[in-house]
């Protein structure tokens, strides 16, 4: 049946059985449902496609050749989180959309059509909203799905921290919060987490000591006491006390360093404790504003028991635009390809004209954090983590 002569309710039965087989069907099977739902609204071809886990490749759920994120137009999509139609050598359109979880960027899908018009596009971006919510109700249980994501064998203590880790991305119409963690199958002690509330962006940056299985065992007992303390209700002092004690008591050899931070939404009121970390950077009007430097403080675990002091929340009041960043120093020790330090300089200046020249976010980070992997001709000698906090309430362009 052509796509102008589905009826609108017919369109709506066809959605909701798709709907209902979907989110019934193991991820083995979305190919195959996809294509039959695709054909009975007038598309010749779907194919879906999965970002690896270092976000350069576009991986086919259905198998076969992948794309480069940095070198196509599912690329294109996938860096833009905008519309792409190609026209393909066999002669059908390829409508290409971001499969997008929320604020986190999960891949693309392209739609091979003879014509794109109005009503068949809004069922395309339909399809595509199913799809994603799919996949990301599936994802933390389907070793497939993890599979798909993953180009090389990953490591114990990176299994470890990878399981905890929550999306990459998260977001609302006033914040946003990013985040890209390497050596992406060899973790060490670095992890981040981030969550939203009505009123409230949590965002926690942690960096264990050592690089190893302890290492990672340290960071997962750290995300879970800063998880349990912040779903309670508590306080940011009360908040790194509670990681400070659960450490000292199992792990009494391990410490961490780490920044546990609170962005109010409604204000723009930033709040912090930091933990012997590398201080929060604020960046405004394209440049770094200022090192939000304060006195310095013993790392999580036992060093903070022995000190036995109330741990000190710092405030900054934000303007509309800022972006801070909370980094490990993994990031600034990093070598470039000539031999030098990537350095302070390297890391904000990427960020600063990546966003300058109208990245989203999450596509700086995703850029810089390769341009550090390609200044290593092995591996990165400690983990480098990045987390970027953009405040943007209403009217803020």
């Amino acid at each position: 049946m052509p796509v102008e002569s589905v009826p609108a309710g017919d369109g709506e039965y066809l959605l909701q059985e798709f709907l209902t087989a979907v989110h019934t069907a193991p991820p083995s099977r979305f190919p195959a449902l996809v294509e039959r739902y695709a054909a009975r609204i007038g598309l010749r071809r779907v194919t879906v496609y999965l970002v690896d886990l270092q976000q350069r490749q576009l991986t086919p759920l259905s198998g076969g050749e992948r794309l480069a994120v940095d070198a196509s137009w599912a690329g294109w999509a996938y860096r833009t989180l905008g519309l792409r139609v190609e026209e393909s050598a066999a002669g059908p359109l390829i409508v290409w959309l971001p499969l997008v979880d929320g604020a986190d960027r999960l891949g693309v899908v392209g739609m091979h059509v003879d014509a794109l018009d109005g009503p068949l596009l809004r069922r395309c971006r339909t399809l595509v909203a199913v799809l994603s919510m799919a996949i990301s109700s599936q994802r933390g249980v389907s070793d497939q799905l993890v599979q798909q994501t993953r180009t090389d064998t990953m490591t114990l203590p990176a299994e470890l921290v990878r399981s905890l880790l929550p999306p990459r991305t998260v977001g609302s119409a006033r914040a946003v919060s990013t985040a890209v963690l390497e050596p992406a199958y060899e973790l060490g002690g670095d992890a981040f987490d981030h969550a939203l509330t009505e009123s409230t962006l949590h965002a926690v940056i942690l960096d264990a000591m050592g690089h190893n299985l302890a290492s990672g065992l340290t960071t997962s007992i750290a995300m879970a006491g800063c998880r349990s303390a912040r779903r309670m209700g508590a306080a940011l002092p009360d908040l790194v006390r509670t990681v400070d004690t659960v450490l000292a008591e199992w792990l009494p050899d391990q410490f961490c360093t780490g920044i546990a931070a609170r962005l109010d939404l409604l204000s723009g009121v930033l709040t912090w404790c930091n933990c012997g970390h590398p201080p929060p950077l604020l960046i405004r009007d394209h440049r770094v504003h200022k090192a939000l430097e304060r006195p310095g403080e013993p790392p999580m675990g036992m060093p903070a028991t022995l000190a036995d002091a109330p741990r000190t929340v710092h405030r900054e009041a934000l303007e509309p635009g800022d972006r801070v960043l909370l980094y490990t120093d993994g990031v600034t020790e990093a070598r470039t390809a000539g031999g030098g330090r990537f350095g302070l300089a390297g890391f904000t200046d990427s960020i600063i004209r990546a966003i300058a020249a109208g990245e989203l976010p999450s596509e700086a980070l995703r850029q810089l954090i390769h341009a550090i992997l390609e200044g290593r001709p092995q591996r990165l000698s400690d983990d480098a983590t990045i987390l970027l906090i953009e405040w943007r309430p209403p009217g803020t362009r």
